[in-house]
């Protein structure tokens, strides 16, 4: 599993694309790239990013439509970053939900600093102030601050959707999440993506469960989702 944070760079020019994405993969980030909206909109549920960056003036759609349009069913930190620098288009972007505004030309150390405040407010945001860096059930460990899940101090490797999986289970233990629940919260308001939950569901237990079909971490609510345990027996 890659730890670094992914970052998806929604820019229709290749220079700058290029250059962003050179800026974040020298500084441990993993960058993905996008130069249409609608293209942004479908990998921001695919790759379940951990932050965008946006461009307002894209080819196909309107970035401030992008925006809109992911901010309907995730909080994924986003920052535009534009050449439009009107106190109105900051304002927009900022009331539909926008965590930042950065007007180009930028230079690289605002643009690392901004990134790095939204995703400290992110990971705030989903596990709280009060509960703590790490996750301790049984023989499983979760360290939120690191992206990493271990099983007797040995590493799991993960995909990013099986992490945020975990992750979001883990934030709800002792919770039933229905299937529509953990859909919607990983990959967006698509409705053809249980029999992909299913298989994530079956590669994670293969990943932690000493015996699949005995599991100790997650359980099946038959018909219904899905429930980490609180403690172990």
């Amino acid at each position: 599993m890659n730890h670094n944070p992914m970052i998806l760079i929604v820019e229709d020019d290749a220079s700058i694309s290029n250059f962003i994405a050179a800026v974040l993969s020298s500084n441990q980030y993993h960058p993905i790239k996008s130069d249409k909206g609608k293209t942004a909109v479908s990998m921001a549920a695919s790759h379940c990013p951990d932050l965008i960056l946006l461009d307002l003036g894209l080819p196909d759609m309107d970035g401030i439509d992008v925006l809109r349009s992911i901010r309907e069913w995730s909080a994924i930190p986003v920052i535009v970053v534009s050449a439009r620098g009107h106190e109105r288009e900051k304002v927009e972007a900022l009331d539909l939900g926008a965590d930042d505004y950065i007007t180009k030309p930028f230079g690289t150390s605002e643009l690392l600093a901004r990134i790095r405040t939204a995703l400290r407010h992110s990971q705030k945001s989903f596990t709280g102030a009060s509960i703590a860096d790490k996750i301790s059930l049984g023989e499983l460990e979760i360290n939120f601050e690191k992206r990493l899940v271990t099983m007797s101090g040995k590493e799991v490797h993960l995909t990013p959707i099986e992490y945020r999986i975990i992750q979001l289970l883990s934030q709800n233990m002792g919770k039933v999440l229905t299937h529509d629940y953990i859909i919607r919260e990983i990959w967006g308001p698509y409705t053809n993506e249980i029999q992909t939950l299913r298989v994530n569901m079956a590669n994670i237990r293969r990943k932690l469960e000493k015996n699949p079909a005995e599991p100790r971490y997650i359980f099946t609510e038959v018909g219904v989702g899905y429930r980490m345990a609180e403690e172990i027996q």
